[in-house]
Parts: structure tokens; sequence; C-alpha cells
């Protein structure tokens, strides 16, 4: 597994009965998840939430606040920091497991010497990725179809002082964005991805994971540069195995560029105990010369 055991203001207390407790800095909130079906080891940790979103029986939710909370407030892992907050969707503007990503892609920007490298970052939300992988030294591509997202993510690079040159900010659909690339001959040394499973795009049309997911990284290849790092694909599909995305990878990437695909479960570990399983990451990455 991806196991993501570098944070320090975030931690999952305990996990059961269909919710998570995490604390986010001082904070405790409880969400639902799904993949929790065992009952929670420790309940009375569980007292110390300030927070609660209750999921709703006609779809969505809402939020309880037990205690005052601020509106937003501010989280790190490492050197890095991102603004955080309960929004509608039970959501909070980051997903900490992904820090195992960029703990990967950092290494690999800094590790190869260069000044140059190039990063797209596609459904980029509020940029936890872009900001990583900008602070580790690359110039980064921040592409998203929800404006209030790209806006959040320029909050986030604001946060960590990082200097405007090192982005560029879209507000666009992540497979026409690319297609116009293509066209322009636009190149990219490191590719990551965080598709949904399931949407609508801006004329009605459908969005299925399962049905688009193969001609997306198809497609997105053929903007990676002569001199590759890295291609990376999320997926919180449920049912999607790992599998899948290293064979679309190794289909679509690998082929033509040799290197080496991995894919896994990306992890959280519980302080009650266990771990918490947080969907899967395909990754490339060129063999070392």
């Amino acid at each position: 597994m991806f196991l993501c055991d570098t944070w320090q203001d975030y931690e999952v207390l305990d996990t059961g009965g269909g919710e998570k407790l995490e604390r986010w800095g001082s904070v405790i909130l409880r969400r639902p998840d799904p993949q929790t079906i065992w009952p929670q080891n420790n309940p009375a940790l569980w007292q110390q939430a300030q927070a609660i979103y209750h999921r709703s029986e006609r779809g969505g939710g809402s939020w309880e606040f037990l205690t005052k909370l601020p509106e937003s407030w501010t989280v790190r892992h490492g050197d890095l920091r991102f603004r955080v907050r309960p929004t509608g969707f039970k959501h909070t503007g980051l997903f900490p497991e992904q820090a195992a990503n960029w703990d990967w892609m950092d290494g690999l920007i800094r590790g190869s010497g260069r000044t140059d490298v190039r990063v797209l970052n596609l459904f980029g939300y509020t940029g936890g990725a872009t900001v990583a992988c900008a602070a580790a030294g690359a110039h980064v591509t921040h592409v998203d179809a929800a404006k209030g997202m790209v806006q959040w993510a320029k909050e986030n690079r604001e946060l960590n002082k990082l200097p405007e040159t090192s982005f560029r900010f879209i507000v666009e659909d992540a497979l026409r964005f690319v297609q116009r690339e293509i066209r322009r001959g636009s190149r990219y040394d490191g590719i990551l991805m965080d598709p949904p499973s399931y949407g609508r795009g801006p004329s009605g049309e459908v969005w299925k994971l399962e049905d688009e997911l193969f001609g997306l990284i198809d497609t997105c290849a053929q903007v990676l540069s002569e001199k590759p790092l890295f291609f990376l694909v999320n997926s919180y599909t449920t049912g999607f195995q790992a599998s899948v995305l290293r064979n679309l990878i190794g289909r679509c990437v690998a082929k033509k560029n040799g290197g080496q695909v991995t894919a896994d479960e990306l992890c959280l570990p519980v302080t009650a105990g266990g771990v918490l399983p947080c969907g899967a990451s395909g990754r490339w990455q060129k063999e070392a010369d």
C-alpha cells in the first residue's frame, strides 16, 4: 500500500460504523466513510468531535456544529500550508492521503536536478499537489472546471508565499484543455490527474470514469515531454482496483516511454488501530539513466 504517515497537523483518530474521526490541526471532525464497516475501536474518543456531518436520505447532507469553529483554518504538511474548512459536501478542501503522492513527486522533481520541470495537474481541486510540486521547483499548470476550486488553489499558493510565475491556473474542462495543448505543441515532464467517478459537463454531457478514463490517459500521454519524470492517476471510485490503473498506464504511457509502473491502495494510519483505505493510485516514473 501507499501509506501516508508523514502528517503532524492531521490524524485519523478512529474509524468504524461507517464513519471516521479526524483531527485537522486542533479541530476534530466526524465524517461518513462507507468503507469503515467495522465497529469503533475506542467509542470514548468520538465524544471529542466538534462537528459531525450527517448524510441525508435524499442525497447530500449537512454539518452539525457542536462548538463554534473558525470559518477556515490552516494545516501544515512539512513546510507546506493549506487552508481547510467544512464544505456542504462533507469535504474540507484537502485529501490528506494524497501527501504520499506529493512526497513521491517532490522526490522526482528535486532528484532530477533540473530547473525547467513542467507539471500538468488535471482536476486540480484546491491545489494540494499543485503547491507541493511548485515548492519542489516545478512550474505547474493547474486545471479545474470549477472556478471556486481554482480560487481556493490560488489562496493556497498565496498561503505558501510561492511566486506567481511558478503557476498557471486554468478554469476549463480537462480533456478539452489537453486536446488544445496537443495542437499547440505544449509538453509536460510530469502529469497527474484525479478524475471524478461521475459528472456532467457544461453542456450536459455525462462523464463516467469507466467509459472515459482510457481515452483521457491516452490523450494526456501525448503531451508528455521527450524526457518525462512521472505520470500519476488517482481514483476514488468504489470497486476500481489498483491493477486497472496499472494496466491503463502500462498501455498508454510505459509502452511508449519504458519506465516503471506501480499501483496500490492509498491508506492512512489510524491512531486507535488499523489503516483507513482511501482509494488507489497508479504511478509511472522513468527509470534512472
